[in-house]
């Protein structure tokens, strides 16, 4: 894992990923939510990148954070944060995204279609780890 850690480019801010005005549904998911210590970020399409979630210590469009992909072996795609908090965080984001990868790709591909209170249940339907 240390290998493949180090390799990851920069993760992007996300000041600069929505810099394109795009129509975007987003939440920053709690602890209280994922069982993750710290913020996951969930959104519908955007950027011209695939489907992610990015991880957080604190939330904010300037903080740093590790990006994850929505696939069958979620796997790390990019990281701005330290590697210590990468190597601490990282497994238990993966096994979140794992347990929920078919929910959110349908919010990744459908979300912004969705209404807020369907987007409410939706969040509620997230699995904790």
């Amino acid at each position: 894992m240390t290998k493949e850690i180090r390799q990851v480019p920069a993760d992007r801010l996300l000041t600069e990923e929505l810099v394109d005005d795009e129509v975007v549904e987003m939440a920053n998911l709690t602890t209280a939510q994922t069982g993750v210590a710290g913020t996951i970020f969930i959104s519908t399409a955007m950027g011209g990148h695939g489907p992610r979630v990015k991880y957080f210590v604190q939330p904010g469009r300037s903080q740093p954070s590790f990006s994850v992909s929505l696939a069958d072996s979620p796997a790390i795609l990019a990281n701005s944060l330290p590697i210590r908090v990468l190597r601490q965080m990282s497994p238990q984001v993966i096994a979140w995204v794992s347990r929920n990868k078919d929910a959110l790709l349908d919010f990744w591909y459908h979300g912004d279609a969705w209404t807020q209170p369907e987007v409410n249940a939706f969040v509620q339907t997230l699995q904790r780890v």
